[in-house]
Order: structure tokens, then C-alpha cells, then sequence
């Protein structure tokens, strides 16, 4: 005869309940509770409570962050505040009791910000340690010459410390690496050599650094790079023709904000996989390469305050994210017809480009994904309030220093929007109230009139002068 449906979940229940062993979850290794706990001791201040759960005779597997995947031994804690949440942070160090951990494999202290002290030695103490994140904290100090002996790691990021001094030759040694993220330091002198031999690595961040000298002709070699970030450095020279080793792999090309030199390579356009180029705030001359036709999929390119000039090519994209040609010798008459015509625009941004026309005259076949306009410098007539009037979600326009000639109080503030600025052009009328929802505004040198809204005094004057007869704080009292 069949058992009944219940008989199999009763006995379950039965031996569950005389072996209470298997119901309940191991406890943590006591060396791991320990060590845990003695580095909630060197925090500080946690005012959010990201450590609450960490608490004596508790199971430290179940602690918040805390991911034990070998037994009873803890393999890897996270750590995380939150950027946008002013109390989400950790103050104190890094307490060595850490190095108790001997499992460890992963650690990831993200976002904490207040996290001080130097380069944690207690990491050269942990054998199996593979991950290896401590960002956005304030760890200081030279980075060690033995961080090599790091051996096993396969992803270090320290980026978004205060750390400083040259990277130290020994990284080399750190051949596993596939990700290496240095960025947002004070790290300083040349790229080493050693990287050459990072043959693994997919990522390489150093952007946001004092590091000086070319940019290292045999990147080109690490042949599995998909993000390549050296921006805001002292970098100079050209960029290098071994690069176009990167061409199958390479997504992302970041070395805006350096001393670069020289003319475009026309080698860029085989990088068909590329979605961000980055040469911004360089001192490149001549022509974009016509070839850049090619780069059917780039998503984000940003050629701004260059040297470059006319003619700048045709793009065959089928929407871009964000394009800026800004500041450079552009006289581009028009906005682009293949820019006019993208389905998908986010952030344009084609200031001081030689553009004369009419604002009602440019018809893009779409507005509803703009967040950033930026069209200031140039010779630009007409109104901008059908086209600002048809934006959603517009977070920022900029138009200073044209010959826009509207009704200011006529003009539709998104709800979004938190930057305008219209100033030197011909608008006329009064200020709106609803300017007092944005974050910073600027209408000076134009020809309005009439009393400044009272929710709009919490900006300076300089938003306000050189107008016809605007008064009210900020600027003077009104007559009569």
C-alpha cells in the first residue's frame, strides 16, 4: 500500500528535531568572531548602524557584510556606506585584528569615507586574500614597495584615497591581476614598466592622479583590456601607435584632462567595440580622422577644449549618450544632421562651436532623453522656448553668450532641471518663480525687468545684474 503524502515531511520533522545540530547553522570560527570584532572596535563612529549586527556571541556568518562559504571560516566581508546618505559612513582604521581571517579571500570596504590610517600590512598576512577593494575611504601614505607580494590577488582597487608617492615597481609581480584601479589618489611619476607583465588584466584605472610622462607604449600588448582610464594626469606626448593592439577588445579610452599633443590617430577607428573616448582638455590639433565613421557603436565621445578644427566627420550612430565638441576651433555652422536625427541623446554639448542659426530651426527627432544641453558661445538666435517647453527631464541648459531674444516668464522650468544658465543674450520679462527649485541659475546681461521672486533671493546678484530694471534682493530695492 502507498504511505500517506505526510508520512516522508513527519519523519524529516522527527529527526530534525533530535538532531538539533542539523537545524541550526554552524557558528563562526571563534578566531573569525574575534577578528571581527576587533576591527568594529577601531571604527569610531558608525552613526547609521552599517556594523549593528556585529555582535558578541552571534553567529558572525549571519553578521551583516559577512559571507562564510568554507564551513565555519568567514571567505568575505563588504563593507559598504552609501555616497547618498550623508550618514551612511565608518570613521577609524583598519584594526590588524583582521589578519585572524585566515579564509579571507575577498575584501571589499567600499564607500566608507572616513576610513584612515595606511596601506593595511595585515593584507600580506592573509594567504588566500584574492579581492581586494578599499575605496572611496581616506587611506594615506605611499603605497608599499612589497605589494607585490600580494601574489594571489586578482582584483585591487584602492581608488578614491588620499594615497601618494609612485606606484611601486613590485606590482609587476601581481600577474593574476584582472582588474587594477588606482584612480582618484595623489599617486605620482611615470606608469611603471612592470604593467607590461599584467597580461590578464581587463581593466586599468589610474585616472585622477599626478602621474607624469608618456603613456606607456606597450599597453598595446595587454591584449584583454576592455577599460583603459589615465585621465585627469600630467600625461604627455602623443598617443602612442602600439595602442591599436587594443582595436578587438578595447570599450573604454579615457585620457581626457593630460598634456597630450599631436593630431588624432587615425588608427582610433578601428576600435569597433569602443563606447567612450575620452580626449578632452588636451592639446591635440588638426582634424578629427574621417574614418571615424567606423565607430558605429560609440556611445560617449568628448573631444572638448582641444585645438581641433573643421571638417569634423559624418557619424553613422544609431544614438549616443553624450557628445562634446566644445572649445575648440569648430565653425560647424549647423548642429550635425546625424546628431539632429539620433533617436537616443542624453548630453549634448557644443558650445563656442562656430553655430549660426535660429533656435526654432533645429528640429531634433527627439528631446524626451536629454538631461544636458549646452550650446553657450556661439551665434545662436531665436527662442529656446519650444524646445525647452518639449523636455522632460532636462537637468541642465546652458546658452550664455548668443542672441536668444524670449520671453523669460514664458519659459517651462522642468521639474528636473537644475541648472540654467541664459545669461548675455536678449531675454526680456520677468523672472519666473519657478526658478527657485533649481541649484544654480544665471540671467545676468539681459533686459529683464520687475521685481526678483522672493524664492529666488537664495541665489547671488551675479545671477541677476546687467539686467534692464530687475530689482530686489539679492541686487538693490524697487523703486516705488
Amino acid at each position: 500500500m502507498k504511505p500517506p503524502a505526510l508520512t516522508l515531511p513527519l519523519l524529516l520533522l522527527f529527526l530534525i528535531s533530535q538532531c538539533p545540530k542539523l537545524a541550526s547553522a554552524a557558528s563562526c570560527h571563534p578566531d573569525d568572531e574575534a577578528g571581527l570584532l576587533g576591527f568594529k572596535s577601531a571604527v569610531t563612529a558608525d552613526p547609521s548602524g552599517i556594523l549593528a549586527s556585529w555582535k558578541p556571541g552571534t553567529d558572525c556568518c549571519a553578521w551583516g557584510g559577512v559571507t562564510c562559504r568554507s564551513g565555519d571560516r568567514v571567505t568575505s566581508i563588504w563593507v559598504s556606506g552609501q555616497l547618498d546618505r550623508p550618514a551612511a559612513y565608518l570613521s577609524g582604521t583598519i584594526s590588524p585584528s583582521l589578519s585572524k581571517l585566515q579564509d579571507l579571500e575577498g575584501i571589499y570596504l567600499m564607500n566608507l569615507r572616513n576610513i584612515s590610517g595606511r596601506f593595511p600590512d595585515l593584507l600580506f598576512r592573509l594567504p588566500k586574500l584574492g579581492y581586494l577593494y578599499i575605496e572611496n575611504n581616506k587611506l594615506s601614505g605611499q603605497l608599499p614597495a612589497a605589494i607585490g607580494k600580494l601574489a594571489g590577488l586578482e582584483a585591487l582597487s584602492l581608488e578614491g584615497n588620499e594615497f601618494s608617492g609612485p606606484i611601486p615597481g613590485s606590482i609587476s609581480e601581481l600577474t593574476r591581476l584582472t582588474q587594477l584601479k588606482l584612480g582618484g589618489n595623489s599617486l605620482s611619476g611615470a606608469i611603471p614598466g612592470g604593467i607590461r607583465r599584467l597580461k590578464n588584466l581587463t581593466v586599468l584605472s589610474l585616472e585622477r592622479n599626478r602621474l607624469t610622462g608618456p603613456v606607456p607604449d606597450y599597453l598595446g600588448s595587454l591584449t584583454n583590456l576592455r577599460f583603459l582610464q589615465l585621465s585627469h594626469n600630467k600625461l604627455s606626448g602623443g598617443i602612442p601607435a602600439t595602442i591599436s593592439g587594443l582595436a578587438p577588445t578595447l570599450a573604454y579610452l579615457e585620457l581626457g584632462h593630460n598634456a597630450l599633443t599631436g593630431q588624432i590617430p587615425d588608427f582610433l577607428s578601428k576600435f569597433r567595440v569602443l563606447d567612450t573616448l575620452d580626449l578632452s582638455s588636451n592639446k591635440f590639433h588638426g582634424v578629427v580622422p574621417k574614418s571615424f565613421a567606423n565607430l558605429t557603436k560609440i556611445f560617449n565621445l568628448d573631444l572638448s577644449r582641444n585645438l581641433l578644427v573643421d571638417p569634423f566627420p559624418q557619424l553613422y550612430v544609431k544614438g549616443i549618450e553624450s557628445l562634446d565638441l566644445s572649445y575648440n576651433r569648430f565653425k560647424l555652422g549647423q548642429i550635425p544632421s546625424w546628431v539632429t536625427s539620433s533617436p537616443i541623446i542624453y548630453s549634448l554639448k557644443l558650445a563656442n562651436c562656430g553655430i549660426k542659426m535660429r533656435m526654432e530651426d533645429w528640429k531634433p527627432k527627439q528631446t524626451y532623453f536629454y538631461d544636458y544641453i549646452d550650446l553657450s558661445e556661439n551665434q545662436i538666435s531665436g527662442s529656446p522656448v519650444g524646445l525647452l517647453n518639449r523636455t522632460e527631464f532636462l537637468v541642465g541648459f546652458g546658452a550664455s553668450g548668443n542672441m536668444l531674444r524670449f520671453d523669460m516668464g514664458g519659459l517651462k522650468i522642468p521639474k528636473t532641471m537644475k541648472q540654467l544658465d541664459v545669461s548675455r543674450n536678449l531675454a526680456y520679462g520677468k523672472v519666473p518663480a519657478a526658478v527657485s527649485s533649481l541649484e544654480s541659475l544665471n540671467v545676468s546681461y539681459n533686459h529683464l525687468c520687475g521685481k526678483i521672486p522672493d524664492s529666488a533671493t537664495k541665489f547671488a546678484a551675479t545671477s541677476f545684474v546687467g539686467n534692464d530694471c530687475l530689482c530686489g534682493p539679492p541686487l538693490g530695492p524697487c523703486k516705488g
